[in-house]
């Protein structure tokens, strides 16, 4: 059985400094359609009455790539736990429903149009030592450096961060700190990262201030909210490994 979703989505032009909330209805809805399949319904009905499309980012569409982002309901990813906005079906919505949509919103992710932000600084604060140095060439063998199992099972939980920025529109700081604790734990706890360890924590944290993200104050928000469930005990191996950092010097 179909459903009609009445979507109150925020539009906002480039450069404009003020948007506005604007309503459409999307009928024939099906339980079993993504929130996202129900967005190019509606910017198709939009096309063909001549009017611009929403303007919305997606990739993968899996939940795997971080693309996706939008507050549904007033909730980063909407309201389903452990889940990416391209993840959610419509069967947890009712017939004839009011949907707010709204952008990332934090000022280091600024709107670039409608549901679109740029989230480039996360990529700048991941190249300031979110990698190891390793030689290129064929991989080595899987036994060749011995991980143990707790510290190989913490990293890989770290490492399934997608880099989303979900984190950063929940929290009331607009904190990045679980991101980037996330990449310094994860590479903290493997040996080939480190080569970089002293210096990883100082320049990334570095980074992050730069691009204007507050710092966090344990509200939880962000782990609350985050698809891959990532944890904020790693917040706390990021603090440990800046202040090794700073007194253990930056080589």
């Amino acid at each position: 059985m179909s459903k009609t979703i009445n979507l109150k989505i925020w539009r906002q032009k480039r450069g404009e400094k003020k948007g506005r909330f604007e309503t459409y209805t999307v009928k024939e809805v099906l339980d079993e359609m993504s929130f996202l399949e129900v967005l190019d319904i509606l910017n198709e009905n939009l096309a063909r009455e001549g009017k611009e499309p929403v303007e919305f980012d997606s990739d993968c569409r899996e939940g795997i790539c971080g693309t996706c982002g939008l507050v549904i309901k007033g909730i980063a990813h909407g309201t389903h736990a452990a889940t990416t906005t391209c993840e959610i079906r419509m069967r947890g919505f009712q017939d004839g429903e009011t949907v707010t949509v709204e952008p990332f919103r934090a000022g280091p992710f600024p709107v670039l149009k409608d549901l679109v932000v740029d989230r480039e600084s996360f990529d700048r604060i991941q190249m300031e030592g979110g990698f190891v140095t390793a030689n290129v060439g064929s991989a080595p063998d899987g036994n060749a450096v011995p991980i143990p199992k707790e510290n190989a099972d913490k990293a890989m939980d770290a490492a399934s961060c997608i880099g989303c920025g979900a984190c950063v529109a929940a929290c009331p700081n607009a904190s990045a700190s679980l991101f980037v604790s996330a990449k310094i734990s994860q590479l903290s706890r493997l040996p080939q990262g480190e080569p970089e360890r002293k210096r990883r924590a100082l320049k990334m944290v570095a980074q992050m201030d730069a691009e204007g993200f507050g710092d966090c104050s344990n509200h939880g928000e962000c782990e609350a909210v985050c698809p891959k469930e990532i944890s904020i005990e790693h917040i706390a191996v990021m603090r440990r490994e800046y202040m090794k950092g700073v007194f253990g010097g930056s080589k």
